[in-house]
């Protein structure tokens, strides 16, 4: 009997519009737990011999780009997402946020386990990277999370109009730094990092918000990307991961793709030589 056959129809394709090739994601990759901290490390680590800031960002999305659920990003996160965010805390120098995240999420210093305290302390860090947040006014209750449950003081960057009175009011609760440029009401993001860098806080991680990230795109500032996108469909007028009134176009280059069985995509994205 002849083998049965289907009909296909070819399509000239010019030049210009010459086919991609495309790969197909299955699953042949190698599985491994997200408690398997020397693997997990391994997809995470920063670059080594910094001598300048390296500025990482890791954001939260659902599958239509919304930003939050119901107001903030935890609504959308799933358990194999909090293990990535808290790998990426192990191996940050410092996590830098904008004020309306930390009033939004209500930040907390960071918690590190003993297993997470001996892996830093054998890297040359401190045990628990402290928060840094950027803000113009310096508009942070006394009694938030950011404060009170917290083991290293915050580092609040801030401008030169704000600095005294906000380090007169935080007192030793908090690192008040003038981290202004040019202009004295607001702060420079490039005048942070050397800041940071200044400190040998030189592995940076970024959790935004919004506004905070796209300033670093805007500013060419930002070196990788880190997305997590939830199989959830969110609608509304959420925000995106990144909004302002500045745009780049700046060139990433894939770094790893993983998943999970709960359908979450966990993409690394760092920018292109």
């Amino acid at each position: 009997m002849q083998a049965p056959y289907r009909r296909v129809a070819i399509v000239p394709v010019s030049e210009a519009d010459a086919a991609t090739e495309l790969t197909e994601l299955g699953p042949v990759g190698a599985s491994f737990d997200t408690d398997d901290d020397e693997r997990l490390a391994a997809f995470y680590a920063y670059p080594d011999g910094l001598e300048r800031c390296y500025v990482r960002a890791n954001m939260l999305a659902s599958l239509d780009g919304a930003a939050t659920d119901d107001g903030t990003s935890g609504g959308l996160a799933g358990s194999g997402d909090r293990a990535i965010f808290n790998r990426m805390r192990r191996e940050a120098d410092v996590i830098l946020v904008g004020a309306s995240t930390v009033r939004i999420e209500n930040y907390s210093g960071a918690q590190m386990s003993a297993l997470a305290r001996q892996e830093r302390q054998s890297r040359g860090q401190s045990e628990v990277p402290p928060i840094a947040v950027v803000t113009h006014h310096a508009d942070l209750e006394h009694d938030a999370k950011l404060f009170t449950r917290s083991e290293v003081p915050p580092l609040i960057l801030t401008c030169t109009e704000t600095v005294a009175e906000a380090a007169h009011r935080f007192g030793d609760a908090a690192d008040v730094v003038d981290a202004s440029g040019t202009h004295g009401d607001r702060v420079d993001p490039a005048r942070a990092l050397e800041i940071l860098a200044s400190r040998g806080l030189r592995r940076v991680l970024t959790e935004g918000g919004p506004s905070l990230l796209s300033l670093f795109i805007e500013l060419d500032l930002l070196d990788e990307l880190c997305v997590t996108i939830a199989p959830i469909l969110v609608g509304g007028n959420a925000r995106r991961i990144a909004t302002g009134s500045g745009e780049a176009h700046t060139r990433m280059r894939r770094s790893h793709l993983l998943t999970d069985a709960e359908g979450y995509l966990y993409s690394r994205y760092v920018k292109a030589d």
